[in-house]
C-alpha cells in the first residue's frame, strides 16, 4: 500500500511538471491562436504556387509550403476591380519600377537607309526625230561627261535636205511678196516661212543651224544633236555608219548635279512626317561627310510585301560625290511637334486589341486602367485618355501584378452573393492563374 501511494505521487509531480513545461514551451503559439480566434475568418486557403488547389482549412503540400489564406473583401474598399495591393518587401523582391506620367514635347528622329538614284527630271534619252545615217559621234564612250549643247553627233537625212531646201523658197518667196499691195499675200507669204522654220526645228535642227542657213543660204547635209543638260553619258545606242530612225535610243544622258535618295518608312512613323522635313545623310563610302537634304515627296501607297511606305529627298550633288545606288544611312528630323501627357512605352500593355497600365497608389496597391495610347516617340509614347500628368505607372514586372489581378478579379466575382445563395461560408472554386505570396486578393487596407 505505501509502495502504491509513492507510485502515485511521483506520477502527479511529472504531469505537472511537463503541464508547466509545455504551457510555456511555445508562448507565441499561443497568442498567433488566439490573434486568429479574434482575426477575420478566412474564406478558405490556397496554394501559393498553383491557385488551382484551394482547402477549407489550413494544409501544407508535400514540398512543406503552407497554403495562403484568403479574406473576404473589406466592404468599405472602394477601390477599382482587379486592384492588388503588394507587401512593400514582395514589391522589392519582384523588381516593380515606376515612372511618372508628365507633360512633354514629343519629337522624332527617323532612322532609316536610303539608295541614291538619278534625278528623273535631269535623266534624259535622245531619239532622231528623223531617219537617217550616223555620219560621226563625237561622244562615243559611257560615263564621259557632257556640257549642256555639247555636240554628241551628226545624222545625214535626206528629209533634212529636203526641209532646208522648202525653207530657203519660203525665204526667197516672203522676200518677193514683202512689197505686194495684198495684205492677205503678204501674210499668207510669212506664214510659209514660219512653218517652214518650225519643221526644221521639230526635226530638231540645232538654232545655229537655221541661222547659218539663213545667212549663207547653203543646205546643211549633217544634222546635229546636242546635250540638252550638263551631265554624263550612262548608255549609247547607236554607232558611226549605222542606219537610225525615230525609234532608236541615240544617248541616255543623266544629270548628277542633284539626286534623289529613296527610303522607307513604316506605317507609325508616318504621321511625324511631311514634305519639307530636313534629312541627314552619312556614307560608309564618304567617312566624316553629312550631306543634308530635304523630303520632297512621299508616295501615296504602302508596299504590300514590305508594309512601308516610299519616301523621297533631294540633294545636291554639285562636287559629285555622290552615285547612283550608293547606300546610305538617313536621319530624318521631323518638324511635327506634340505637347502631350506621355509614360515610358514599356509601362503599356497590350492584350485582346486594348491597352492598359497599372497606376501605383497609396499603401501599395496597383489599380489597373484602360488607356488611349497616341504616337510614339523614341521611348515614349502620348496617352490620349485614361492618364492625368502626376499619376505613377509600373514600368516593371507588370505581367505579374496583371497575372494576380486577374485572380483577384475572378475571385471577386466568385465571391459575390447571389439572390439564390443562402450558405454563409461560400465553396472557393478552382481558378487557374499565377501568384505570389506577400499579395492581398481582396485588395483592401
Amino acid at each position: 500500500m505505501r509502495n502504491n501511494l509513492v507510485f502515485i505521487g511521483i506520477a502527479l509531480l511529472l504531469g505537472l511538471s511537463g503541464g508547466y513545461w509545455f504551457a510555456n514551451k511555445n508562448p507565441n503559439q499561443t497568442a498567433k491562436l488566439s490573434a486568429e480566434e479574434t482575426g477575420p475568418k478566412p474564406l478558405f486557403y490556397r496554394h501559393p504556387m498553383k491557385p488551382g488547389m484551394t482547402s477549407p482549412t489550413p494544409k501544407t503540400d508535400d514540398m512543406g509550403m503552407t497554403y495562403v489564406p484568403v479574406y473576404a473583401k473589406d466592404t468599405n474598399d472602394n477601390s477599382v476591380k482587379g486592384t492588388v495591393k503588394i507587401d512593400p518587401v514582395m514589391t522589392q523582391n519582384i523588381g516593380v519600377r515606376t515612372a511618372v506620367a508628365e507633360i512633354k514635347t514629343l519629337s522624332r528622329v527617323i532612322k532609316t537607309i536610303g539608295r541614291v538614284d538619278y534625278d528623273e527630271e535631269r535623266l534624259s534619252r535622245l531619239h532622231p526625230k528623223t531617219q537617217g545615217w550616223i555620219e560621226k559621234l563625237y561622244i562615243d564612250k559611257t560615263g564621259q561627261p557632257v556640257s549642256k549643247n555639247m555636240l554628241l553627233l551628226s545624222i545625214y537625212s535626206p528629209q533634212l535636205v529636203t526641209s532646208q531646201q522648202e525653207y530657203l523658197l519660203a525665204l526667197d518667196n516672203q522676200k518677193v511678196l514683202a512689197d505686194s499691195p495684198i495684205e492677205d499675200i503678204q501674210k499668207g507669204a510669212l506664214a510659209l516661212v514660219a512653218s517652214s522654220r518650225e519643221r526644221l526645228e521639230l526635226l530638231d535642227v540645232a538654232e545655229h543651224q537655221i541661222v547659218e542657213l539663213e545667212k549663207d543660204r547653203q543646205i546643211k547635209q549633217y544634222l546635229h544633236i546636242h546635250s540638252p543638260f550638263e551631265g554624263f553619258v550612262l548608255k549609247i545606242g547607236a554607232r558611226q555608219g549605222q542606219f537610225v530612225t525615230p525609234k532608236t535610243e541615240l544617248y541616255r544622258i543623266a544629270g548628277l548635279s542633284k539626286v534623289w535618295v529613296y527610303v522607307d518608312i513604316y506605317e507609325y512613323e508616318l504621321p511625324w512626317i511631311s514634305v519639307g522635313d530636313t534629312g541627314e545623310m552619312t556614307l560608309t563610302a564618304l567617312p566624316g561627310k553629312t550631306f543634308t537634304g530635304k523630303i520632297t515627296y512621299i508616295y501615296p501607297y504602302v508596299e504590300e510585301k514590305t508594309r512601308t511606305i516610299k519616301v523621297r529627298l533631294e540633294f545636291d550633288n554639285t562636287k559629285g560625290l555622290l552615285k547612283p545606288d550608293m547606300y546610305a544611312e538617313v536621319r530624318i528630323q521631323a518638324a511635327h511637334q506634340v505637347d502631350a501627357v506621355v509614360i515610358p512605352s514599356e509601362a503599356i500593355m497590350r492584350a485582346d486589341g486594348r491597352e492598359k497600365v497599372f497606376i501605383a497608389l497609396d499603401g501599395g496597391k496597383f489599380e489597373p486602367r484602360p488607356i488611349k495610347v497616341g504616337i510614339e516617340a523614341g521611348n515614349l509614347s502620348q496617352i490620349i485618355e485614361g492618364l492625368r500628368s502626376g499619376e505613377k505607372v509600373v514600368t516593371s514586372a507588370q505581367f505579374l501584378i496583371d497575372s494576380e489581378s486577374r485572380l483577384n478579379e475572378a475571385v471577386g466575382k466568385m465571391l459575390e452573393p447571389t439572390k439564390d445563395d443562402t450558405s454563409e461560408d461560400p465553396l472557393p472554386l478552382k481558378e487557374d492563374g499565377n501568384t505570389m505570396e506577400g499579395m492581398d486578393m481582396g485588395g483592401g487596407s
